[in-house]
């Protein structure tokens, strides 16, 4: 490997990593690109008008719409999710993609914060597909939603530091239905998204506070709605915080395993 001093310059050196993903995701956009469109009108339709039925709003918010406003999020989050997780462990393991990246002049960490980036601008890029399918049905409220692509990009930002954490672990990729079964699933119904925290039992609520998945669903159906409330400033400092030791961590753990 060169010497640090002849590396080129380090955001060149991270989009290099950037741009390479986004080659081979974009070699196949329209399989990768059309599934996002999709994937909200039927959850919309299955849930949200099915179920919007019996539970017709949440105060002055129709349930539909109450629920429309944490999609964005959640899309971003499983999509970060599944990139840094069975993504970035088959290239690690069985593509061997990361043995050939790393004999170019980039650094291991210049290789994860990539990856994250990379992940990051997935989320933004499905939470704008969900946006785009649900903002002309009013599902979305208009223009506070425009804000949800951003927050989807910090929150796949965060969930790929959190999955590159979990895959600094992993041995064997079937373990993977332990983190999404066991975590994920249970966070997606306790952190607001199908209903409002408020509503669950007083020791889950403080579960709820815990879970990184509240936070910017809390943060996306304020500004939606524009009630903007000192308190967001907690769940701001609360993405960040975990953010940045979710990525320390994933930086000094697979600097060991991709180096060894």
């Amino acid at each position: 490997m060169l010497a640090n001093s002849s590396y080129p310059p380090l955001l060149s050196r991270i989009y290099s990593v950037w741009y390479r993903h986004m080659r081979v995701y974009s070699s196949n956009l329209w399989s990768n690109g059309l599934p996002p469109f999709l994937e909200p009108l039927i959850f919309l339709a299955g849930i949200g008008l099915g179920l919007g039925k019996y539970v017709p709003s949440f105060g002055s918010v129709p349930y539909v719409v109450f629920l429309g406003m944490g999609m964005p999020i959640t899309t971003a989050m499983m999509t970060a999710s599944f990139e840094c997780t069975f993504g970035t462990f088959i290239n690690i393991e069985f593509k061997k993609v990361y043995d050939g990246m790393l004999a170019a002049p980039i650094s291991v960490n210049d290789l994860i914060i990539g990856e994250i980036m990379w992940a990051g601008t997935k989320g933004l890029f499905f939470a704008s597909a969900v946006l785009v399918v649900a903002a002309p049905l009013g599902i979305i409220p208009l223009p506070g939603g425009l804000i949800t692509p951003l927050i989807g990009f910090v929150t796949g930002v965060m969930f790929a530091s959190l999955a590159l954490v979990v895959t600094s672990y992993v041995k064997t990729i079937s373990f993977y239905n332990f983190y999404f079964t066991g975590f994920l699933s249970p966070m997606f119904f306790l952190s607001g998204v199908v209903f409002p925290e408020s509503e669950l039992p007083g020791p889950l609520r403080y579960v709820a506070h815990v879970l990184p998945l509240t936070h910017p669903v809390r943060l996306s159906r304020a500004l939606c709605l524009g009630q903007l409330r000192p308190e967001l400033l907690f769940d701001v400092l609360y993405i960040t915080l975990f953010t940045a030791l979710a990525g320390y961590i994933a930086l000094k753990r697979l600097r060991r395993r991709l180096i060894d």
